[in-house]
Parts: C-alpha cells; sequence; structure tokens
C-alpha cells in the first residue's frame, strides 16, 4: 500500500488536503486520487455495522472502503423494504434496515463493503448509476487480478420480468432476494451475480455498501480493489470517535424496532 502521504495521527485540516482535484479522464484510470481503506476485522452486530457506515459518511474528509464481516448470521434489507418480508428470519439472523435502498441480503459468508465519497470530493458530482458502475468495475478488475472472470451486467442482463429499477438511492424495490435479481451493473461470473450494491446520497457525501458474495475470496482481493479504486491509498482504524457515534446510532436507529418495523 502507498503509505508515503498516510500518517495515524493526521489532523482532519491535513486529511482535507489531500481532497482530489479532478476527475478520471480516461478508461483505466482510477476513481479516486486518494482514498482511505479501513480493514475492519473486529466482527459487529448488524446494527453496529449499518451505524460505522453512517458515522464515517459524517466524518470522512476524503473518499474512502471500509471492508466488514458479521458477528452472527445476518440479513440486511432496504430502506424502502417491509419488515413483514424478512420477520421469518428473526429467529435465525441478525435483522436490520439498512439507510440505503435495496432488497434482501443475507450475510455472514459475504464480504461487505461500505463506499464513503464526501460531498466536497470531485466524484461527488457524478451520477450515482455512473458511480455504481465504476465502482462495479473496479470490482471486476479486481477479481480478474485474482484469476476470477468477472464482468459488469449489461442491460440486458437482468432477470426476466423482475421490477427493480436503478435510482439514485441504489436498486430499490421491496422483497426480493438482491443476489436473485441481477441488474444493470452488478458484478456477474459465469452468468451469475456475485455483487451489488445499493446507496444512499445527502448533503455530506455518497454512501454505497456493497456485498462480494459466492466463491472463495483469498486474501488479496481487498486489496486488489482498493487498488483498482485508487492507486494513492491510506490504510486507517476505525477510530474512538467514530465508534463513540456509531453506537449512539446504533442505538437510537439501527438497533431500535421502530426503525426494524417502520414498513
Amino acid at each position: 500500500m502507498n503509505n508515503s502521504r498516510c500518517r495515524a495521527d493526521a489532523a482532519p485540516a491535513e486529511l482535507a488536503t489531500r481532497q482530489p482535484q479532478r476527475l478520471p479522464s480516461f478508461p483505466g484510470e482510477t476513481l479516486f486520487a486518494a482514498l482511505d481503506v479501513y480493514h475492519d476485522h473486529a466482527p459487529h452486530s448488524a446494527a453496529m455495522n449499518m451505524a460505522i457506515d453512517e458515522a464515517l459518511l459524517e466524518h470522512a474528509a476524503v473518499p474512502l472502503v471500509r471492508f466488514y464481516r458479521w458477528q452472527s448470521p445476518a440479513l440486511s434489507f432496504g430502506y424502502f423494504g417491509r419488515f413483514t418480508d424478512v420477520a421469518s428470519y428473526q429467529c435465525e439472523r441478525d435483522l436490520v434496515r439498512r439507510w440505503t435502498g435495496g432488497g434482501i441480503v443475507f450475510h455472514g459468508k459475504d464480504l461487505t463493503y461500505s463506499l464513503v465519497i464526501p460531498s466536497r470530493d470531485t466524484a461527488f458530482s457524478e451520477s450515482s448509476t455512473s458511480i455504481y458502475e465504476r465502482v462495479h468495475q473496479a470490482l471486476c478488475d479486481a477479481l480478474s487480478e485474482t484469476g476470477q472472470p468477472a464482468v459488469v451486467a449489461a442491460a440486458d442482463d437482468r432477470v426476466p420480468g423482475s421490477a427493480m429499477v436503478a435510482t439514485r438511492t441504489g436498486i430499490s424495490d421491496a422483497g426480493y432476494s438482491c443476489f436473485a435479481n441481477p441488474v444493470r451493473a452488478d458484478v456477474m461470473i459465469d452468468g451469475r451475480k456475485i455483487a451489488g450494491a445499493a446507496q444512499r446520497r445527502t448533503r455530506g457525501g455518497l454512501l454505497q455498501q456493497g456485498s462480494i458474495q459466492g466463491f472463495d475470496f483469498g486474501n488479496s482481493l481487498t486489496e486488489q480493489f482498493a487498488q483498482a479504486l485508487s492507486t494513492n491509498r491510506c490504510e486507517r482504524k476505525v477510530d474512538e470517535k467514530i465508534l463513540n457515534r456509531a453506537r449512539e446510532l446504533a442505538e437510537q436507529r439501527y438497533g431500535a424496532e421502530s426503525w426494524l418495523r417502520k414498513r
């Protein structure tokens, strides 16, 4: 990892100076000029994982990607989803309503990531669809480096009769399993969806939450993925300020029955 510009004690004002000044202008150039990378090895509850993502969105000074795992088998469903569609899993999985859109995603053996683009970053001006496609192209490039023949799904790769549409908040529809229904720009291997994502855009930035599943990841995929997003990366840890804010969000929102059952 290139850490020539990375100091663990860098202040927020200093971090802000690493803001990219331009967007990639031709194929093959990375999406971000600088990227913070969080390998969150400590497994968290479903509510805490969602809360950490939102806390990072609130505090990010430069684009970042966080890779994380789950404390126990979990199920996340999109902001617009119905609790009745997932209630039958409550006895066997840790349920959580995401802040992003999308359908039902089963977590446990998957590799989950969150990508945050602060609004001050130039890439934020790109459309949500463009960001979704470019992040997934970077993932395909990373998978190719590990020997996996991944491709970004074209519009005609979606399952016939499916009702999903791409929106500014990601792939939004209720009551379907995301990995049974590929849509445009999902990641496919041998005709099977192995990665999808959903987004939330606020005044402060954009959050994309994605899941990669269905095959042996190996140890190099996260590094290859981060490298495909930016050649100028800095590895960081989730600090106590973020964790404390996440604990508040987990208690007040993601872990609350009122949030889980709001629809």
